[in-house]
């Protein structure tokens, strides 16, 4: 059975950079999100044991998403400036060790995932997704799991957790979203509207288009009002939450994680100051494959 694991990588170096604060190379380089990028990545490998794998980087906004709503992410700072440096040493890193990556300019990665993800299910791939990006919700199936770092757990996301953390079913969840917004990509929602009431609104109607075409049976008021008003809102937000197909092809050979170049490896450790990875590089058996 061919089971695929995909790292949403930006997001991974996001958490790296910020868990460890402070590492630096004999040179004096940062490489604290070096650091724990590369544990992080053994210990996912580790607990999913993936015959195929891919790490997946932003590479850009969607321009139909701006369009829409030029203020999309725009309230984000700008990346710390000792991690921009860091992200060449993680794909170098991945290189070496014989991981693919990608990254396509203009796509953001939570579509070339989602993409990649779909076709491998219906190729009865299982896939994993590692993210903790709520987005990611609304693909889970039979087929396809979350692996979200914020669960201290390490329980592969199925329904049954979406449904836990949500009150909605998968396919419901891009709807949830268009309704209440998320503020983490800087999109407003239905004022009044929050989770517990987008959940209540689902349950009771089951998608937005069912919602606001029986907006009269709303016993609010205020809320009918507020709907009503924001219906175009709505609409739009369904465009900015979905994951659209984009460009990608799944090569079942590319995504087979290759043997490690050791010379490059050792090199790139040793210029790190990684001490205990280089040794974990020469160690026999089982240890040296955590790393390679």
């Amino acid at each position: 059975m061919s089971r695929l694991l995909i790292v949403d990588g930006h997001a991974y170096a996001y958490r790296a950079f910020h868990a460890i604060r402070e590492l630096r190379a004999p040179d004096g380089r940062p490489t604290n999100a070096i650091y724990g990028f590369v544990k992080m990545l053994e210990k996912m490998r580790a607990a999913v044991a993936p015959t195929h794998l891919m790490v997946v980087w932003d590479g850009g906004l969607s321009a139909e998403r701006l369009a829409a709503l030029p203020d999309y992410k725009a309230q984000r700072p700008e990346m710390p400036a000792d991690l921009r440096p860091q992200l060449d040493g993680m794909v170098e890193f991945l290189a070496a060790a014989g991981i693919a990556s990608q990254r396509a300019a203009g796509v953001e990665a939570d579509d070339y995932i989602a993409t990649l993800a779909r076709r491998a299910a219906a190729e009865s791939w299982d896939v994993v997704i590692a993210s903790s990006d709520k987005d990611f919700m609304q693909l889970v199936s039979a087929r396809v799991g979350l692996l979200n770092p914020n669960d201290k757990t390490g329980t592969i996301w199925g329904r049954e957790q979406v449904l836990a953390k949500t009150g909605v079913e998968p396919e419901q969840v891009a709807d949830w979203l268009a309704l209440m917004g998320d503020a983490v990509d800087n999109i407003p929602g239905v004022p009044g509207v929050g989770p517990k009431t987008a959940t209540e609104l689902l349950k009771q109607f089951g998608s937005v288009e069912n919602l606001l075409a029986r907006l009269d049976e709303l016993k609010s008021e205020k809320l009918r009002q507020s709907l009503r008003a924001a219906a175009a809102v709505v609409v739009r937000n369904q465009k900015l939450v979905r994951l659209p197909e984009v460009s990608c092809e799944l090569v079942p050979e590319k995504l087979v994680v290759q043997c490690g170049d050791c010379v490059a490896l050792r090199r790139l450790l040793g210029g790190w100051g990684f001490k205990g990875m280089l040794a974990a590089l020469d160690a026999p058996g089982e240890k040296q494959a955590e790393l390679i």
